[in-house]
């Protein structure tokens, strides 16, 4: 229905602010009705072209907002990258980034804040809580990541495009 009352307003770019399952099953409607707007993603659309069974030429143009771009020439980013694949077989995405950033920067905090295995749960998490908001942490999703008090993470995005089935730098 949206998808349908926006190309009915003639609307020529279209945001999904949403995962990438969904997101394909979007982009194959859309291909359906014949609309063909600019589609822009945000990190979650990262994995899109692994979706078993999708079209990945029906993401051809789609921009995203990524923390991470695994064609990044960086040695952090190539080093991970190669590891990744040879393990699992496959190019990492977003996720994978994150999830490895999430243990990194769990480790920095916990050396500098000198946690060890007898301390209590409650003595390691005002620990991490300490650490997190006085540290910053240069990882493979940001350069000089900080956390605030109540969690979130500030970091700069990059934005990446489908292009020829691959994601390449928007830069």
């Amino acid at each position: 229905v949206q998808l349908g009352e926006a190309q009915k307003a003639g609307a020529d770019l279209v945001f999904m602010p949403i995962y990438y399952t969904p997101a394909s099953l979007i982009l194959n409607q859309a291909k359906t009705m014949g609309y063909e707007p600019t589609f822009f993603g945000c990190d979650g659309m990262d994995g899109i072209l692994t979706v078993e069974g999708f079209d990945t030429a029906l993401a051809e143009g789609l921009t995203l907002m990524t923390p991470f771009d695994a064609n990044a020439s960086d040695e952090a980013t190539q080093s991970f990258v190669a590891k990744y694949k040879e393990k699992t077989g496959i190019v990492p995405n977003q996720f994978a980034a994150d999830a490895y950033d999430v243990i990194c920067s769990l480790y920095q905090a916990c050396v500098a804040g000198g946690v060890t295995p007898d301390m209590s749960a409650s003595e390691i998490n005002d620990i991490l809580v300490g650490q997190f908001t006085s540290m910053t942490y240069d990882g493979l999703t940001g350069k000089g990541m900080t956390w605030k008090a109540t969690g979130e993470v500030s970091k700069s995005p990059m934005a990446v495009v489908i292009k020829d089935g691959t994601y390449v730098s928007a830069e």
